[in-house]
C-alpha cells in the first residue's frame, strides 16, 4: 500500500481549446490559493509561440533532451500530442508533495490515469468542458490561424475523443464564462484541500 503523502495532486485536463491552460493560470494567481497551490511547468519538445517564455510557460526542450530525461527516469508522465513531447518532471512533483503542497497540473486523459495510479491516494481530477462542440470548434480555429489546416482536424478529432472520457474525472466543469469557471474551480481546490 503506497503512503498518502503531504500534498495534493489536481489534475485539470480538457480538449484544445476548452480553456484549461487559462484557466491554471488565473488559479495560480489567486489570492485565496496564494502560496498553497503551485503549478508544475511541463517539458516539451514543440516550438515555443509568440508571448511564451522558457521556464515559465514550459521548458522547452530538443527530442535529444527529452529521450535523455525519460531514460534518466526524470519524468512523471508523459505523452506525444502532434507531433511533439509534452512531459511532468517527476522531482519536482515529489519534492512539492513531500513539503506538503498542492500541485496543479494540465494533462491529457492518459497523463491523469497514470498519475493516478502513481499518486492514488493524492490525486483530485478535473475535466474541462466547453459550451459545446460548436464553441470549441470556433475556439480551436481562432487559436489556430497560424497552424496548417490539417492540425485543425486533427485536434478536432482529439477533441470529440477527449470529451468521451469526461465522466472518469472526479468533477467535470463547463468553460461557458472565465470567471464563473475558475471561482468553481477555485472552489473544488478550496473544498478537497479545506484551506
Amino acid at each position: 500500500m503506497m503512503l498518502r503523502k503531504k500534498g495534493l495532486i489536481f489534475v485539470i485536463s480538457g480538449p484544445s481549446g476548452s480553456g484549461k491552460t487559462t484557466l491554471a493560470q488565473k488559479l495560480t494567481c489567486s489570492k485565496a490559493l496564494k502560496n498553497k497551490l503551485i503549478k508544475s511547468v511541463s517539458f516539451t519538445t514543440r516550438p515555443k509561440r509568440q508571448g511564451e517564455t522558457d521556464k515559465r510557460d514550459y521548458f522547452f526542450i530538443s527530442d535529444k533532451e527529452f529521450r535523455e530525461k525519460r531514460k534518466a527516469k526524470k519524468i512523471l508522465e508523459w505523452t506525444e500530442y502532434l507531433d511533439y513531447y509534452y512531459a511532468t518532471p517527476k522531482e519536482f512533483v515529489d519534492r512539492q508533495l513531500d513539503q506538503g503542497k498542492h500541485i496543479l497540473l494540465c494533462l491529457d486523459f492518459k497523463g491523469a490515469l497514470k498519475v493516478k495510479r502513481l499518486y492514488p491516494q493524492n490525486i483530485i481530477t478535473v475535466f474541462v468542458m466547453p459550451p459545446s462542440l460548436m464553441t470549441l470548434q470556433d475556439r480551436i480555429r481562432k487559436r489556430c490561424r497560424q497552424t496548417k489546416k490539417g492540425e485543425i482536424k486533427q485536434r478536432l478529432k482529439l477533441a470529440r475523443q477527449e470529451l468521451a472520457v469526461a465522466k472518469q474525472y472526479d468533477y467535470c466543469l463547463i468553460n461557458r464564462d472565465l470567471k464563473q469557471a475558475v471561482r468553481e474551480l477555485q472552489g473544488i481546490i478550496l473544498q478537497e484541500t479545506q484551506i
